[in-house]
């Protein structure tokens, strides 16, 4: 029996969706595309393509193929988010802003770039597979729906650093606890989309009392460097926790309520000068600090 075109294009749209739900999205686009070459009419196909390149970081192929979906289904949520993440790795802002009040959001027209009050919001670092960089979630202030500055100081590890701006994805993938009932969705990033000019400095160092600590914090502060305890402040959760709802009896971090007089402290600061002065001086208010290292 001979098949229609349309009929073939549907078989291979199943194949193309069993390969990617099968992991190897590099044979299901080459069947997505092979179906839409005998059908250009399948929104489905064309999200899905997008969604690939999406996830390639290709962002041109990516706005390309969703604003075909968006042609034959102009309300489709999903397909205009990513139209509003691709256009606005590209910087066609005007483009973003027409997805972004399709999905619902009340944003202006235009074309100036998107820098507005959109929350407070974890993102997960290096989320993507693709790197050798550890995933770490930090929070970070939300200056557009998929775009939000670092105000956390990240591990020199994760290649990140305070005052990034980053873009991140618009689904969920996790959640963590802000204050008592509140919850908010961690997001995964994809790229730096504006490079911080702050330096990472991974500082070893000998407190041998919380006031120790607290001393630095405020010297810190006066001194208009940016400065975290690594020590208090990280958790090492699972995947399934990290990218889930980490909750008490799965944090897998050693609980230990006595104070630990080696921490590992990070400090952020555009001169290396300041941080050496305020660590120079820390050391001199008492005998027992001690500076062990600083790394850049």
């Amino acid at each position: 029996m001979n098949r229609t075109p349309e009929e073939r294009a549907d078989e291979l749209f199943d194949a193309a969706k069993a390969k990617s739900d099968a992991g190897d999205d590099q044979a299901a686009l080459a069947l997505y595309l092979e179906s839409l070459a005998l059908d250009r009419k399948q929104p489905s196909a064309l999200y899905n393509v997008g969604l690939i390149y999406k996830y390639r970081r290709d962002w041109k192929e990516c706005l390309r193929y969703n604003r075909l979906a968006a042609e034959l289904r102009p309300d489709d949520e999903a397909t205009n988010w990513n139209i509003g993440i691709a256009a606005t790795a590209l910087r066609e802002w005007r483009i973003a802003r027409e997805a972004w009040k399709r999905a619902g959001l009340t944003v202006d027209d235009g074309d100036a770039p998107i820098a507005g009050k959109f929350g407070y919001t974890p993102v997960r670092l290096n989320g993507f597979e693709g790197t050798d960089a550890p995933a770490e979630v930090v929070w970070a202030t939300r200056l557009s729906p998929v775009t939000a500055r670092v105000e956390n100081i990240p591990t020199p590890a994760t290649r990140f650093r305070f005052g990034d701006v980053v873009l991140h994805d618009g689904a969920a993938n996790g959640t963590r606890l802000f204050a008592s009932g509140d919850e908010r969705p961690v997001f995964d990033v994809f790229e730096v989309f504006e490079l911080s000019d702050y330096i990472t400095f991974d500082v070893h160092l000998i407190a041998p009392r919380s006031e120790a600590i607290e001393e630095l914090e405020a010297a810190c502060e006066a001194a208009d460097v940016q400065v975290e305890d690594w020590t208090k402040s990280m958790r090492v959760l699972c995947k399934a926790c990290s990218e889930g709802r980490p909750h008490e009896q799965h944090d897998h971090s050693l609980k230990n309520d006595e104070w630990q007089v080696e921490r590992r402290v990070g400090f952020a600061s555009k001169d290396k000068a300041k941080v050496n002065a305020v660590l120079e001086h820390w050391e001199t208010q008492d005998r027992e600090r001690r500076v062990e290292s600083l790394d850049s």
